[in-house]
């Protein structure tokens, strides 16, 4: 075959690739021969209102496969979608409509099907369906928690975007582990303020630092209760570690740039290469912690596993870590984990979480993640206690939960390090009896 025969080939079929209408998508999205694609930003997916469309978050019962997941580049980008697509059920035998709301995404994702073979291809302008309050469109309960970065430009333009029409002081902050040579000064999100992760957590244990040494901090970087915080990282976990903290002494409003400056600069943004300098304060304005409900200690986690029925213990740690296989960390040996705790799934080593992202390191889709702790009987109904080694995984995963809507939730923050490092603590291996 010609190349000039399949470049026409293939023009023919995206000349003919047949719109649906909303009435036959209304009548086909329970029907399971057919299954309706969401190809946007996964943002847009989880709640944001994108791109003009009228209502957030996606068509109900729709799953998400972004447009955007195409121009990652990864040495393991084939072997990722075609997991992607095995897990949300895009078979080459159903009818597939694909929707977004700039006429771009869904021939992305058409083109990308079609060269593997997929034929019952159809597109949909969602903008149809969220014109109608009548049709159903779910989004995440507390979808704003992260944010894409079209809405941070947005306000760094001046304006003021959805939810945060009460926001009187937003600050950009950017953290990561080191000093601001290592990452920060390589670029960043415009007029951000670098914080190393060190500093509410000092080495050479690592564990969160104590209350009074965590208002210090505050007051050192300008923080109130009233303000509204986002954090972004090229480290996507640090950026939901401080994220977290900054919950627990108290910022009224903190958010993260759902899949870190990545993110940023696949939405076509400018990095800066300014540093900006912190401004101090003289009054927080409350006693910190205001949320010690966030942040488990050792000693209260050991009373709260003698209410299995009401909490449960979620270690977001690999199997191997999890069963004592290994410790994932060079620089610490002690194996196991603490018993009673529930493998909760996380990614391939220490710094990776495959396992609750996308390919583009954004938050993989609530329904996804329900199904992987349902297998693993993590009750939702209970509080959750995420763990990791030393918070970093259990952090993003803890704000994953809140974003889907599980809210009773907790970190035991100093994680197996923590609980190991006491020899009196007893500590599980193998796998489960």
């Amino acid at each position: 075959m010609s190349d000039d025969f399949k470049k026409k080939n293939k023009e023919d079929f995206f000349i003919n690739l047949e719109s649906i209408s909303t009435e036959i998508l209304q009548e086909k999205i329970q029907d399971k021969s057919w299954i309706v694609v969401d190809t946007r930003l996964n943002d847009a997916y989880n709640g944001w209102k994108l791109d003009g469309v009228k209502r957030g978050g996606h068509i109900k019962g729709a799953i998400d496969f972004s447009a955007n997941w195409l121009s990652v580049y990864s040495d393991k980008k084939d072997e990722v979608l075609e997991q992607a697509l095995r897990t949300k059920g895009i078979d080459l035998n159903k009818n597939i409509v694909l929707y977004d709301a700039n006429g771009k995404d869904a021939l992305l994702v058409a083109e990308y099907l079609f060269k593997k073979g997929y034929k019952y291809l159809y597109k949909y302008d969602v903008n149809q369906w969220a014109e109608n309050e009548n049709l159903p469109m779910e989004r995440y309960k507390n979808y704003q928690m992260i944010v894409p970065a079209s809405i941070i430009k947005e306000i760094l333009d001046g304006g003021i975007p959805e939810t945060f029409e009460n926001s009187k002081h937003i600050k950009m902050i950017e953290a990561s582990w080191g000093e601001e040579k290592e990452s920060y000064a390589k670029g960043h999100i415009p007029t951000s303020v670098h914080i190393n992760t060190d500093i509410i957590e000092p080495p050479p244990t690592w564990m969160l630092d104590n209350d009074n040494n965590l208002t210090q901090f505050a007051l050192n970087y300008g923080f109130t209760k009233d303000d509204t915080v986002i954090v972004s990282s090229s480290t996507t976990m640090a950026s939901y570690r401080l994220a977290v903290i900054l919950r627990y002494i108290g910022v009224r409003d903190v958010r993260v740039l759902n899949g870190g400056i990545n993110s940023w600069i696949s939405a076509g943004y400018e990095l800066e290469l300014t540093s900006n300098s912190r401004h101090s304060c003289t009054n927080f304005g409350a006693n910190i912690p205001v949320n010690p409900q966030l942040i488990v200690t050792t000693s209260q986690l050991k009373q709260r596993l003698k209410e299995r029925n009401k909490c449960a213990l979620v270690d977001i740690r690999t199997w191997d870590e999890h069963i004592g296989k290994i410790s994932g960390y060079t620089y610490y040996d002690k194996k196991g984990r603490v018993p009673g705790a529930l493998y909760g799934h996380s990614g391939s080593d220490s710094v990776s979480l495959e396992e609750y992202r996308n390919i583009d390191d954004t938050m993989r889709n609530k329904y996804e993640i329900l199904e992987m702790w349902n297998k693993e009987s993590i009750d939702v109904n209970k509080q959750l206690i995420f763990m990791c080694g030393s918070g970093w995984r259990a952090a993003e995963v803890l704000t994953y939960a809140n974003v889907m809507g599980v809210e009773e939730t907790s970190l035991y923050s100093d994680g197996w390090m923590g609980w190991s490092l006491d020899n009196s603590n007893q500590i599980e291996v193998g796998a489960y009896k």
